[in-house]
């Protein structure tokens, strides 16, 4: 009976964990039918005005009594949350989903290697990179040119994915609860506003546009949340990462699905050489730890909390 219920306990966390890749990346397709009228920027403002209006009416955090220390943690991260959104909205605005998330990938994966001191890290950083190699020759020699300044973006992305690992690991440990990603919500809504507010506007004249930029906050940000929330207590957190790297596979697929974005055989190449790459990282820090059990070894930030909300999740 215990293992039949071990069963479903991790059937049902598989499920929620493809959920939310899922979900996540339908947002994001979400937010690319909202270019054309509010622009990247206008729609970031408003999927992060969104996230944060409703997180912070569930969450209802108890500011009055943070210290200096705890808001410091807070607006750090919510200035890394509104930058690393930006810049990945500015990326698919510019270059195929599943490209511009494989892209994205390489912030933790860097972060792990740069943490571990495992030369193995390093191997798998190397294979991703060659997976960014054949997205260039995909664009010199394929069908599919790369926009320079799309692919920048998801770099920028990228790198402030880094830092909202870092960030949100100070957070979970400052700020108890869910509080402190509600409360940098706020604070990324409001950091966006000099690079979106005004783009942003038009869509308080039609009801429509508000109600895709509704969707894409409760798609990209609420039901992943919920559902890693969910999942993180049913199975091991490598378990998790393993599942969560398949993640540039499912932005492909949706990608090809609802945009429209063929996926040609060098692009699948590099997309693949991330996911191994990814799950390459989580499964060697498992074996690492495995083999030192019985001595307290912190995991690093990068593994800890290797995707958006895992830390808050957590707490």
């Amino acid at each position: 009976m215990k293992t039949t219920t071990g069963s479903a306990q991790t059937g049902a966390a598989v499920a929620m964990i493809i959920g939310s890749c899922v979900s996540l990346q339908f947002g994001a397709a979400t937010a690319v039918h909202l270019f054309g009228d509010l622009g990247s920027w206008g729609t970031t403002q408003l999927r992060l005005g969104f996230a944060a209006l409703i997180l912070t009416a569930i969450v209802r955090p108890s500011v009055r009594g943070w210290t200096r220390h705890q808001w410091r943690s807070v607006v750090a991260f919510g200035v890394v949350l509104a930058a690393m959104n930006g810049c990945f909205y500015a990326a698919i605005e510019r270059i195929p989903l599943g490209t511009a998330v494989a892209i994205e990938f390489l912030g933790p994966l860097i972060l792990s290697a740069t943490l571990s001191r495992r030369r193995a890290d390093l191997l798998w950083v190397g294979l991703a990179f060659v997976g960014m190699v054949l997205l260039g020759v995909d664009s010199i020699v394929g069908t599919s040119t790369l926009d320079l300044v799309g692919v920048g973006f998801a770099l920028s992305a990228a790198l402030f994915w880094a830092g909202y690992i870092v960030a949100s690991a100070r957070v979970g440990v400052a700020v108890p609860g869910t509080g402190g990603l509600a409360a940098a919500l706020v604070v990324s809504t409001i950091v966006m506003l000099p690079l979106g507010g005004v783009a942003a506007a038009p869509a308080f004249a039609d009801w429509r546009i508000l109600a895709y930029a509704a969707a894409t906050a409760v798609l990209a940000s609420l039901i992943p949340y919920t559902l890693e929330l969910s999942a993180l207590r049913r199975i091991p957190k490598n378990v998790f990462g393993v599942l969560l790297s398949l993640e540039p596979a499912i932005a492909a697929a949706v990608g090809f699905v609802l945009l429209h974005q063929p996926v040609g055989i060098l692009p699948a190449a590099a997309i693949a050489a991330v996911i191994a790459a990814s799950i390459g990282t989580t499964t060697q820090s498992t074996v690492t730890g495995a083999a030192k059990r019985g001595r307290r070894v912190e995991t690093p930030p990068a593994d800890r909390s290797y995707r958006r909300y895992e830390t808050a999740a957590e707490n």
